[in-house]
């Protein structure tokens, strides 16, 4: 009996149609200061790290830098001392599909584009990139705009979210709070009250952040928390939810059940991309024209 694959929304679809057609790169004897400037200057999670003759030789993610900020390393120090050496490219005639297949096995957030032999990074597709073209395609499909879409063509925020969230007490201290982050590679946590309810969220940024103005890590985690929760109902359509992300520069939702107080599970940009398809059924049964 043949076995029939679904078409997906990614299907066919080439990297250059999605990448960001700059890389932000740093000579790789700058400082880990100079790092996280141009991260912040750039709204970005990773920089490249270049030799003198511009060829890639590492990349400094914000993972890199919560480790150098949980043993304490001078932010006077070099990069090469906290970088990866391995640069992960793809080119811009690969699939989409392959790219993110890339991504999810080595668990990176991005993946440098490379069209030369020499291997100098023209660009660079991650998964908010991603997530804006699965938007911008879900929102142009002719079965989503001129057709109401009834309850169960729509997807929810449930069938996507991750069914978990870690959460630690405000008192706990940010070298706690690194602990956690680093060692089960979430992208953020929730940070809850004396009651148990949740009170804020510290995410990476917000660590790197710390690391630059000097906190210590001795410090405890409400010091540097973001307030308010930013959250949504599990019964939130996607494409509601996908909209907001993408307008409002968001990078997840904390998911309720019920009240605000009650949260069951994340929702992140992550999810989003790995969903592979738009907000609605459409596009997973092969309706949605892609063309």
């Amino acid at each position: 009996m043949p076995i029939i694959e679904p078409k997906r929304m990614l299907k066919g679809l080439k990297v250059r149609e999605v990448m960001r057609r700059f890389a932000a790169s740093i000579p790789v004897d700058s400082t880990i200061e100079q790092a996280i400037r141009c991260m912040i200057k750039n709204k970005i999670n990773a920089v490249l790290a270049t030799d003198k003759q511009i060829d890639p030789v590492g990349v400094v993610s914000k993972t890199d830098l919560m480790g150098a900020y949980y043993t304490s390393a001078p932010i006077s120090s070099p990069v090469w001392h906290i970088m990866s050496t391995s640069v992960v490219t793809c080119s811009p005639d690969d699939t989409l599909e392959f790219a993110l297949n890339i991504m999810q096995d080595k668990g990176l957030h991005r993946i440098y584009v490379s069209d030369d032999l020499r291997g100098h990074s023209t660009g660079v597709v991650s998964y908010p990139d991603i997530v804006g073209l699965l938007y911008r395609y879900c929102h142009r499909c002719e079965r989503n705009v001129r057709k109401q879409l009834d309850a169960l063509d729509r997807l929810r925020v449930k069938e996507v979210m991750t069914p978990r969230v870690r959460t630690l007490p405000d008192r706990d201290t940010i070298l706690r709070v690194l602990e956690e982050l680093g060692g089960r590679r979430f992208g953020a946590l929730l940070i809850t009250s004396a009651g148990g309810l949740p009170a804020g969220v510290i995410s990476s940024t917000d660590l790197v952040l710390a690391y630059r103005h000097g906190v210590p890590t001795s410090e405890c985690a409400a010091a540097i928390m973001m307030t308010p929760v930013r959250s949504c109902d599990q019964e939130e359509d996607l494409a509601k939810a996908i909209r907001q992300m993408v307008f409002c520069d968001i990078q997840r939702f904390f998911v309720y059940s019920g009240t605000a107080d009650n949260i069951v599970g994340v929702f992140s940009l992550t999810d989003a991309a790995q969903a592979r398809s738009g907000s609605c059924r459409a596009c997973i049964t092969s309706r949605m024209d892609v063309m």
